[in-house]
């Protein structure tokens, strides 16, 4: 089976969007075994649209297209879906009470735009949005099937989950052999670096995938395995698992797309520690993450963004001298950042994080992506030396990530080692 993803919008063309609903859907369908062939984008031009879509049913078995299916002027894909079929639009009296129940619930009064949404193309078998106005649609012709869905990532995400994903799995999954995917988040290493660590592939892998995913956080090891049977797929993919970590363990933070934050949730809710966080360069950006997990009032007492020497000195009490003989971005100024946090907060864990993000601020022998991270418990209080690029925003979430992981190291005691 052929599968071809179209993402359909202008924002989305011209990049002013990131184009991460062909990646989820990507994503979703190899762990359930069912494989993307291609995905394309197109703006929001009527023949355009209709073209690709024409293109993509020809040389496939299912397109999959998301976008333009809201209530504004350039939503038209339900208009090129009725002329490539030569169909009309019909009410849908169960869209339009869907329709009129949400805006009911929010206490608004429906516009006509929107009662709109409930006209569908009268060839298509709709598939309920549960979160939104725009109903998805499903049509099928000579053994081809289309299917539209809204571009709002979280409403396209619940029915290529609720509906998409079962009715094609139960038509087209080839149940003579089980796919099985993997991956490991990996932090603190390049994807150069891990890939010489992991050593000859072929003799690892031994017939399995193995994908290096990098970004500005890490690099993700996709593992894909097909066997003849669920409990070979599943014994070798653990085997596969089991040899990477005794390789590269101490950089794998997670599994399944689990974030260094949620991780360092379990471990300070498991061991009843409390942590107060100070940031300079990173201006907040620690604390916004570490307070992303539901229940982190349990373990987070408080942020302190001192960006300034002056907040610095005031706030955490760091020693004036320090500042002046070492300067603000220094192991010396960090250290004492951690302490102080600590101590004002009276919580068992200290961290802090003190850098140069650029693109101005460098200074001989302390360039641009220069950040220093500490950490303080009642025990020790310990700091150490990243370089990183020149980009200020990717330095913000790459610092952000190693005082995460520094953090995680700590609690489960794993040295830095380069």
């Amino acid at each position: 089976m052929k599968i071809h993803v179209i993402t359909i919008g202008d924002e989305i063309l011209n990049g002013y969007t990131m184009n991460t609903n062909a990646a989820y859907i990507g994503s979703e369908f190899a762990k359930n075994e069912l494989k993307v062939s291609r995905t394309s984008v197109v703006g929001d031009n009527e023949p355009d649209i209709i073209n690709e879509l024409r293109e993509c049913l020809h040389r496939n078995d299912v397109v999959i297209a998301t976008g333009g299916l809201g209530p504004t002027h350039d939503d038209i894909t339900k208009d090129c879906v009725v002329r490539l079929f030569n169909t009309e639009l019909v009410l849908n009296n169960d869209v339009l009470n869907n329709i009129k129940s949400i805006f009911s619930r929010k206490g608004r009064e429906m516009s006509s735009s929107n009662e709109g949404q409930a006209y569908v193309p009268k060839n298509a078998r709709v598939i309920n949005n549960s979160l939104g106005t725009a109903p998805g649609l499903w049509i099928e012709r000579e053994k081809k099937i289309l299917i539209a869905l809204p571009g709002v990532p979280h409403e396209m995400k619940e029915m290529i989950q609720s509906y998409v994903i079962p009715e094609l799995g139960n038509r087209f999954k080839d149940n003579s052999r089980v796919t099985k995917v993997k991956s490991l988040s990996t932090t603190g290493i390049t994807e150069s670096v891990l890939y010489e660590k992991l050593g000859d592939i072929k003799e690892l892998m031994q017939g399995a995938k193995l994908a290096f995913l990098p970004d500005q956080y890490g690099v993700q090891m996709r593992i894909v395995v097909e066997e003849e049977s669920s409990e070979r797929a599943s014994n070798k993919i653990s085997e596969i698992e089991q040899r990477i970590r005794s390789l590269v363990g101490r950089y794998i933070f997670g599994i399944e797309g689990v974030t260094l934050e949620e991780v360092i949730s379990r471990l300070l809710k498991e061991r009843g520690l409390s942590i107060a966080v100070a940031e300079s360069c990173t201006g907040g950006k620690i604390c916004d993450r570490l307070t992303n997990i539901s229940g982190s009032s349990a373990y987070f007492e408080r942020g302190v963004v001192s960006y300034s020497n002056g907040a610095k000195v005031e706030l955490l009490k760091v020693n004036e001298d320090m500042i002046a003989a070492h300067g603000a971005v220094s192991l010396e100024v960090v250290r004492q950042m951690a302490e102080g946090v600590k101590a004002i907060a009276g919580t068992d864990l200290g961290l802090a994080v003190t850098g140069i993000l650029g693109p101005t601020g460098a200074v001989p022998g302390k360039p641009v992506g220069l950040v220093y991270i500490g950490i303080c418990d009642d025990k020790l209080c310990t700091a150490k030396k990243f370089q990183f690029s020149d980009s200020r925003m990717i330095n913000k979430e790459k610092a952000s990530q190693a005082a995460l992981d520094f953090l995680r190291r700590h609690l489960l005691g794993i040295p830095y080692d380069e």
